[in-house]
């Protein structure tokens, strides 16, 4: 049970590790290819890509867990702490919200109005497969959205990102 705790925790971190590494060895294979051998694998770049893209959507949600998206949040320095707890709280419940409904459209696109003969030009996968990070991303997003909200206000653990806090440190030691 604490090996899967652990694992859900960290999924993110996981598969942002596993894409990085494995776009970035196909991207040095392809250059190697070019480079040595005078030739160019097509299917790399596009499967890079693909990987690429996956690795921002689910460092997203990774961002998301750690609270770590940018705000603004200076306007909140001269009222009470409970003031921007609140706002980011209503802020995140918006952002919920807007991660429902591309949840709902993204999932209406791939399974029900995407053509089923679409497929990527190298590779010829079907096209679905690569637009499934859409549903999977924002659900999960949205997940790590009202995790840190639970932390918050039930739990009472306020997780901060640490260049926030850093930055916080400097602009005190300023005044």
């Amino acid at each position: 049970m604490a090996i899967l705790k652990h694992i859900f925790e960290n999924i993110e971190s996981y598969v942002c590790r596993f894409l990085l590494v494995s776009f970035v060895t196909l991207l040095f294979a392809q250059i190697v290819s070019r480079e040595l051998f005078g030739r160019s694998i097509s299917w790399i770049e596009e499967l890079s890509t693909y990987m690429f893209v996956w690795f921002v959507f689910f460092g997203a949600s990774y961002a998301a867990r750690l609270s770590a998206h940018n705000r603004v949040t200076v306007q909140f320095k001269p009222f009470p702490k409970i003031v921007a707890k609140v706002s980011e709280s209503i802020a995140d419940l918006l952002w919920i919200l807007f991660n429902i409904y591309f949840v709902w459209l993204s999932i209406d696109f791939v399974f029900f109005k995407m053509n089923l003969f679409w497929k990527s030009q190298t590779l010829g996968v079907p096209m679905k497969y690569f637009y499934m990070i859409l549903p999977i991303a924002f659900a999960l997003m949205t997940i790590r959205i009202i995790q840190v909200n639970y932390l918050r206000w039930v739990k009472g653990i306020d997780i901060r990102d640490p260049d926030q806090e850093e930055l916080d440190q400097v602009i005190e030691e300023a005044k």
